[in-house]
């Protein structure tokens, strides 16, 4: 029997439209292996909610491998040196994987590949950082006009169906039991109701876009409306690579449904991601230098609001429903992940990247390139942004876009209240005893953030 070769999985974790795995299939025996890596990505290190999804993807992911004849094996410690180390273990002399764009992930290539022959191949965006560029030939810093240059380049090659047999060495190395991870969460079990919204997975990723499909043509729309909601709830399976987005493009697309605008939200996830590769400090520093000078709140004297903030008791009905959403699901609306976003920001003026980690160990889907884009676009201090003092009017936003229901869902302190009442309780004398009342004005805030700007405009 040839040499056997390793698979090194992170963020890729499926079977499908898997280029690193068809490779290494061609190659001889495959190892499969996943390394939780908490050192190399240091602050980065996966939060609580994505830890809960890691667990049940690699328990599917595993199921998979040993029905195609394979297994997954796990090691918990620093990748680069334990993929090395691995490949000395089996006499592997190649490792395959896909590319990843985390500035830590690129750092992890770069060692692995001084120790091994490292084959990186693209499937992790729908096209690699850099395949277009402007006609000067830099790096597109504004997202309209990358994504048509990359609808240019659309549709991606046709996803690559799962092998029928992966081949085994002989002799496997050693494998951590995934249990002693302790990816769960357990006294308390804060994850308890993740299960009721989600089946982690590639299965379950296939069968999300499925039920997707049958909404996609109301997408433009309904993904605004969060008591009907209408988003794809594809981001966490996208994220952790159970299924990729050239599977997601042309299952959209076979189903002859008007779907531009879904699309274009796939090509800002590249967009994202191409930002993070030419700033790979995107998720602590500000894409634009002068919100350096941007005068925050201490947190020391903002604790209270900002803690009112994460557990939704604001006053504002449509924030505390996105926060309790968030807390209960690992997820949150997309419409209301940028209003509570903007609350936060602009209402408290507590620094974004508060917010920012806050998700980052809150949501399944807690990718670093989107966390970092999304959080910069509505502070006005990423490359492509909403200006600052375009505030959003929560109470507005909420009546516009019907969050009646929603906030009935996820506020049941609220839930008699009629919807001419429901979105702001306390203007109504409707507030009940116990829903807090509102923790700064909307207009209060409005002045003291558009005051606060007018600082760094000096």
């Amino acid at each position: 029997m040839s040499d056997p070769v390793l698979l090194w999985l992170r963020q890729d974790l499926r079977l499908s439209d898997q280029a690193a795995l068809a490779a290494a299939i061609h190659e001889g025996p495959v190892i499969p292996v996943y390394v939780l890596d908490d050192e190399t990505p240091r602050r980065w290190a996966m939060g609580g909610a994505s830890r809960w999804w890691l667990h049940h993807s690699l328990t599917r992911l595993d199921e998979s491998l040993r029905a195609k004849g394979s297994r997954l094996i796990l090691r918990r410690a620093k990748a680069a040196d334990c993929i090395t180390q691995i490949a000395k273990e089996v006499g592997a002399k190649r490792v395959h994987a896909l590319h990843h764009y985390e500035p830590w992930w690129r750092n992890a290539e770069k060692a692995v590949a001084r120790e091994v022959e490292l084959c990186l191949h693209d499937g992790a965006l729908l096209l690699p950082p850099g395949a277009v560029r402007t006609g000067g030939g830099g790096i597109y810093r504004i997202y309209t006009p990358f994504a048509r240059a990359v609808m240019e380049h659309m549709p991606p090659a046709e996803p690559i169906r799962a092998p029928v047999h992966i081949p085994a060495p002989d002799n496997w190395p050693a494998s951590d039991m995934l249990e002693d991870w302790a990816l769960l969460p357990t006294n308390p079990d804060w994850a308890s109701g993740f299960a009721r919204d989600w089946a982690p997975g590639e299965a379950g990723g296939r069968e999300n876009v499925a039920d997707f499909l049958d909404h996609v043509a109301a997408y433009d729309h309904d993904r605004n409306l969060p008591s009907i909601e209408g988003s794809s709830r594809l981001s966490p399976h996208l994220h952790f690579g159970e299924i990729s987005p050239a599977y997601v493009w042309h299952r959209v697309i076979a189903s002859g449904q008007p779907a531009t605008t879904y699309l274009k939200e796939l090509i800002w996830r590249d967009y994202a991601h191409s930002q993070i590769c030419s700033l790979p400090t995107y998720g602590s520093q500000n894409a634009r230098d002068r919100f350096d000078a941007f005068p925050w709140r201490d947190l020391r004297e903002a604790r209270s609001d900002f803690t009112a903030w994460k557990t939704g008791r604001t006053g504002y009905p449509i924030v505390d429903a996105g926060m309790r959403q968030l807390w209960a699901t690992g997820w949150m609306h997309n419409r209301v992940r940028m209003i509570a976003a903007s609350f936060l920001i602009k209402h408290l003026l507590i620094d974004w990247r508060h917010g920012a980690d806050w998700f980052w160990d809150t949501l399944v889907d807690a990718s670093y390139a989107n966390n970092s884009v999304n959080w910069q676009w509505v502070a006005g201090s990423g490359v492509d942004a909403n200006i600052f003092s375009r505030i959003m009017a929560p109470l507005t936003q909420s009546e516009k876009f019907d969050a009646a229901d929603y906030i009935r869902e996820w506020v049941p302190e609220l839930a008699t209240l009629s919807d001419a009442i429901i979105h702001d309780p306390e203007a109504h004398g409707a507030r009940p005893a116990d829903y807090p009342a509102k923790i700064i004005g909307h207009r209060e805030g409005r002045e003291r953030a558009l005051e606060a700007v007018r600082h760094i405009k000096q």
